[in-house]
């Protein structure tokens, strides 16, 4: 797809960028974590579709939803596993690494706002050699709330003498992303493949839309 950008859209002078699906690819490692962890807590495993759909939330927001009183047990169980095999599988989106050097090159204040824990999300960047590009990098745990909160994104550009606003681009693939640039006054930019008729997408819209890093990164450029 060709790149779309609604009329008034500043150019950044920060992006902030989620990690999961955005940036890397590592569903593969999140769903068997959580097929473990469903099957020691004796619920039915989501199908690899299903984690894709549905997880958008932090570990501390959706698991006492899914385990009720148990959920700092399933908590442990999925920290458990997901550690034994986050690294080994993490796989970069094709075009991330090339546009955050890029893009940290041409002055442009760039950061990370993620629902993944902070320690695992922190280990990841280093091991891609990608923490340098960035002045913050923001996880689960790190902020008073997680994502969809605004806290998490005050947090990622403190110091940077940038405020939260329209020339903060917030770059997600999913809903929440979307809902959290519209919640701190950021610029909602969507990467990647998604329905924007669906439920996700009902209420908070992208004012930019990307197929990929790669047209991303060729578009602000060129701003």
């Amino acid at each position: 797809m060709s790149f779309i950008i609604q009329p008034g859209v500043a150019r950044p002078r920060a992006v902030i960028f989620d990690w999961d699906n955005t940036l890397v690819d590592s569903w593969a490692t999140i769903h068997a974590a959580l097929f473990e962890t469903f099957q020691a807590m004796g619920h039915e495993p989501w199908t690899l579709e299903q984690t894709r759909e549905r997880v958008r939330y932090s570990l501390r927001e959706s698991f006492p939803k899914l385990f009720g009183d148990r959920w700092e047990d399933a908590m442990r169980l999925f920290y458990a596993a997901f550690e034994r095999a986050h690294i080994a599988h993490l796989t970069p989106l094709p075009g991330a690494g090339d546009m955050l050097q890029a893009m940290h090159g041409a002055g442009f204040c760039l950061a990370v706002v993620s629902n993944k824990t902070g320690r695992y999300l922190r280990a990841e960047a280093e091991h891609l050699g990608w923490a340098r590009f960035f002045h913050r990098i923001v996880g689960a745990g790190d902020a008073a709330r997680d994502k969809p909160a605004e806290d998490p994104v005050h947090l990622a550009l403190e110091g940077s003498g940038i405020p939260a606003g329209g020339d903060v681009w917030f770059v997600g693939d999913a809903g929440i992303d979307m809902e959290i640039a519209h919640i701190t006054g950021c610029t909602p930019v969507l990467v990647g493949i998604a329905d924007l008729e669906g439920e996700e997408f009902r209420l908070f819209q992208p004012k930019v839309r990307f197929g990929s890093c790669i047209e991303l990164a060729g578009c602000v450029a060129t701003l």
